[in-house]
């Protein structure tokens, strides 16, 4: 996954995403469903194809022109939700091709948390990824075989399937599935990705906490509360159990870190946590 950082490249994302919002105004769960797989394919396909994706985003030519050409290449082969997406994706200003894809695969993304909000299942669909993260980064071999972009995607599909079906959310399963089947870098750092933005779809921020022991729900819920205080604004917490950092206790908020070179928060957090 690729986090969009340039000013011009999130202007088109927000201005897509509520395209997206619109075309899934009133689908069904397989509708929905139907739209991610095809946004997905548009972008595999921009990906492969680095003539096309420049063409597409080429800020250099007017948009109508841009436009005309993703009817060209999609009209034929895109839904009638999926299109305009597409389309809007194409007349917006990014600040290069990449950004494009990008974007297209975060919106095909951003569907299927859709569908799980509706579904009342966000929530269970953050908490896998975040722990299916967890699981591959700490195996190696597994986390190596599906990070490969040389291996089979269709068998890497079948070991994310062998791992969690009928464990996980059909919606969870599906975002694995097409993760690993175009990995860009460490699969575990695309699952924490995806849990962000799971996150996001309910204007949480996400608090990353490890510790010597498992904290209790009412504990976790204590935490919550205390750095909502702190920060002004909803915080998931994402719980990792280390015992090797001893007694202590690691919280990781964006780019602030509070441990013991920050022992006076650090000490409130755990009076708190004490109760």
């Amino acid at each position: 996954m690729s986090t969009l950082v340039n000013a011009a490249s999130r202007e088109a994302l927000a201005a897509t995403e509520l395209q997206l919002l619109q075309a899934t105004d009133g689908a069904g769960p397989a509708e929905i469903t139907g739209l991610a797989d095809e946004l997905f394919g548009v972008a595999a396909v921009l990906g492969r194809e680095s003539g096309l994706r420049r063409a597409l985003a080429d800020a250099s030519t007017d948009s109508s022109s841009r436009e005309r050409l993703a009817r060209e290449l999609f009209g034929g082969k895109l839904g009638t939700r999926a299109l305009p997406v597409v389309v809007e994706a194409v007349r917006s200003r990014w600040s290069g091709p990449r950004d494009l894809v990008d974007g297209v695969e975060r919106l095909a993304r951003t569907a299927l948390l859709v569908q799980a909000e509706r579904a009342g299942r966000l929530d269970a669909v953050e908490d896998e990824l975040f722990r299916l993260g967890r699981i591959i980064g700490s195996d190696p071999d597994l986390e190596r075989l599906l990070s490969d972009p040389t291996a089979s995607a269709e068998g890497k599909s079948v070991v994310v399937d062998q791992l969690v079906d009928g464990k996980v959310e059909p919606v969870t399963q599906s975002l694995v599935r097409q993760l690993v089947s175009h990995p860009r870098g460490h699969v575990s750092d695309g699952l924490e990705e995806l849990a962000e933005l799971s996150a996001k779809r309910r204007e949480r921020s996400v608090a990353h906490v490890v510790t010597s022991v498992p904290l209790s729900d009412e504990q976790q819920q204590r935490l919550a509360t205390t750095l909502q205080h702190i920060y002004a604004r909803p915080i998931a917490i994402h719980l990792e159990v280390d015992p090797e950092i001893g007694g202590g206790l690691v919280i990781r908020v964006g780019d602030e870190v509070i441990d013991g070179s920050t022992s006076g928060r650090l000490q409130a957090l755990r009076r708190d946590l004490a109760g």
